[in-house]
């Protein structure tokens, strides 16, 4: 499912309250320029934008346009739950449209970032959502029967961590009455529901007049997780339009034997990132994360089809077109973390539509969007298998021939790193007790080497497109982990004698598996990875022939001490810009940065007063407006050293 902590490592009501004076304008787009109407400016999310005001030539003379602050901020702490800001806003008929960790929807003047509006559906906040106070954006529709200047002409959807699935008028922030009951649908109907663990972090897909949500379903739980069901509902009324199961229900059913009926204990395999959009083929694209519970699936046997997919929908009536899985019988929490990106590519002088899906692997697949077939070859290629009991490994996983991998896959007794002998020794110490075959070797009672680890790869930072240049820009993660199961009857004890330095290591009790889990970085007593730097990288692929045109380390854990190399994770994905540019945060350092196209070259670099952990946004007011970009600067809601921020902030030229 989702990436955790590696750092110390419906309500009765909701409230809406606008200032009318400066919302009259919302509603009326503005002439020229370009907004950023999706999370990844298109439905089909490339991430790119025609601008070019800003450009390689200018760029280094960013300044700050202006602040915004949410107000919303919640610690970490024995009666709350920590709050993050990842959203990105969108950009429609001139007002841009933000979220808070808190569910508030908030309508801002793109120009000088004032309030029009604020929306704030009173989520409950001390639930146990496994992703922190988070919410990454809202999505929006136009009715096209209903006239300009009218309640709801324009409609903004957001999905809440309490099952909610809200709309709004998208000029004053009120609830659209005639939408489910008084503006909003209940998600919680769905098999095994259990409140706070069952939630939504990201926009909703919307697709002529359909509104499709997936879901959020916490990690390693339990065996018997809520269903990770895809659903429909009708943009105008609510109602529910289609729903699709990415795993078999979970019932009794005969064993096929003869023997008694038998059980199968899973649920998630859930859609909690990005969907993106074709509107031409009618068409939705899903990715889909692991089934529960995460390290043993012993209980879930076979494939657990459509799990660590990516799935194309018909999206009148959610029936499946094709599924390719990327991860058979997911034992490492491998999710199709990345939105899916639909482009179109040229070979042998055939433009092919595809589908982009990046996965914690460090794979990237390019598959035909019409057919799922792949564009470049995949072999299933045999892999390690399992020592556990009851566990029965997949034979083989799907390695694809291009493009190569773009994070570390194995890592051998040579190759340990540490900036001291002492380091160094430990690493290897650890290693030579664990079982370590590469990428794909399974969980163990004595410890696995995951490599890559439960980060990626690649997460839900995903990648941008620039259609000029054909290249696509990656971040990725190299930042293995170690993992353990545990037998049930030993779990108590062995949490309760934990290393007192262990101070990353997570155990969670998989209730209903034979086995519990423990996991934790592979980090040196000097608390850097054990594997060589850069621990992050941003990559520039060509999708036409499948090859890397540059890699450079991105970001840093100890910015300014020259004995730590540069590159570290990065959770927060790049833009593209014609300007020759790419926009990317989310680093831990915390800085926000612009890359040249062509070289990978850093050329302009801010610092944030928290991690920028979203994906940047950019658009132009007009013809003769000013481009800005803006990120939401909010700190991460499971990194607890990093500071915590409410800022949303505009740069642009002087």
């Amino acid at each position: 499912m989702r990436f955790f902590w590696i750092f110390i490592i419906f309500p009765a009501c909701s409230l809406s309250y606008a200032l009318p004076a400066l919302a009259q304008n919302a509603g009326h787009p503005v002439a020229g320029g370009d907004d950023w109407p999706s999370y990844g400016h298109d439905p089909g999310g490339m991430r790119y934008s025609p601008l070019d005001q800003i450009n390689r030539g200018n760029v280094a003379q960013l300044k700050v346009a202006w602040v915004y602050h949410t107000g919303d901020i919640s610690p970490d702490s024995d009666d709350t739950v920590r709050s993050g800001l990842e959203t990105t806003p969108i950009l429609v008929d001139g007002t841009l449209y933000i979220t808070t960790g808190f569910n508030r929807v908030i309508g801002l003047d793109p120009e000088t970032g004032t309030q029009r509006w604020s929306y704030d559906p009173l989520v409950e906040q001390q639930a146990d959502y496994g992703d922190g106070l988070i919410n990454r954006g809202v999505s929006t529709w136009l009715d096209p029967t209903r006239a300009a200047g009218k309640p709801c002409h324009r409609r903004i959807f957001e999905a809440t961590l309490d099952a909610r699935l809200i709309a709004l008028d998208a000029a004053t922030g009120t609830p659209c009455a005639d939408f489910g009951d008084r503006g909003q649908v209940s998600l919680r109907n769905v098999a095994r529901y259990l409140a706070g663990q069952y939630h939504m972090t990201s926009p909703p897909a919307v697709i002529d007049d359909l509104v499709i949500v997936g879901s959020a379903i916490n990690d390693n739980s339990r065996a018997a997780m809520p269903g990770g069901v895809v659903r429909a509902f009708d943009a105008r009324t609510g109602a529910l339009r289609w729903s699709w199961e990415p795993l078999p229900p979970n019932v009794e059913s005969a064993s096929g034997d003869g023997g008694a009926a038998k059980k199968w204990y899973t649920g998630a395999g859930n859609a909690w990132s990005i969907m993106a959009v074709d509107a031409e083929r009618d068409m939705i694209y899903v990715p889909t994360g692991s089934a529960s519970p995460d390290y043993y699936g012993g209980l879930r046997p076979g494939d657990d089809k459509w799990a660590d997919s990516v799935v194309a929908l018909h999206a009148k009536t959610g029936t499946l077109a094709w599924g390719f899985q990327l991860v058979h019988h997911d034992l490492w929490d491998y999710d199709s973390a990345s939105p899916p990106l639909l482009t179109s590519i040229q070979q042998n002088g055939r433009t092919i539509p595809v589908v982009v899906q990046g996965n914690k692997t460090g794979f990237l697949y390019i598959l035909n969007r019409d057919t799922g077939e792949p564009v470049f070859p995949i072999e299933e290629r045999a892999v390690p298998q399992s020592d556990v009991p009851g566990e029965v490994t997949s034979p083989t996983q799907p390695f694809p021939s291009a493009p190569p991998a773009l994070a570390l896959q194995r890592l051998s007794l040579d190759d340990v790193w540490g900036p001291r002998p002492a380091d160094r020794d430990a690493c290897r110490q650890w290693l030579e007790g664990a079982r370590n075959e590469g990428i794909f070797t399974p969980p163990s009672v004595k410890g696995t080497l995951t490599i890559p680890g439960v980060v990626g790869g690649m997460n839900w930072s995903g990648y941008a497109y620039d259609p000029g240049t054909k290249l696509l820009f990656v971040n990725t993660n190299n930042f293995p982990f170690k993992v353990r199961v545990i037998p049930q009857d030993k779990f108590a004890d062995e949490r309760a004698h934990r290393d007192p330095a262990d101070d990353m290591g997570e155990y969670t009790r998989q209730a209903g598996a034979p086995f519990a889990m423990y996991r934790s970085p592979f980090r040196s007593p000097s608390k850097l990875p054990c594997s060589a730097p850069p621990w992050g990288m941003l990559s520039a692929i060509d999708l036409g022939d499948g090859k890397i045109r540059w890699q450079v380390p991105l970001g840093s854990f100890a910015p300014g001490n020259a004995h730590v190399p540069p590159g570290a994770i990065s959770l927060g994905g790049p833009i593209v810009t014609a300007g020759g540019l790419i926009f990317i945060g989310g680093t831990y350092d915390p800085f926000f940065r612009a890359f040249d196209v062509e070289t990978g070259k850093e050329i302009w670099k801010v610092q944030l007063p928290a991690g920028g952990n979203a994906t940047p946004m950019t658009y132009q007011l007009g013809l003769k407006g000013k481009q800005y970009v803006v990120i939401a600067d909010g700190g991460h809601a499971k990194i607890m050293e990093e500071p915590q921020s409410d800022a949303i902030v505009a740069y642009t030229l002087p």
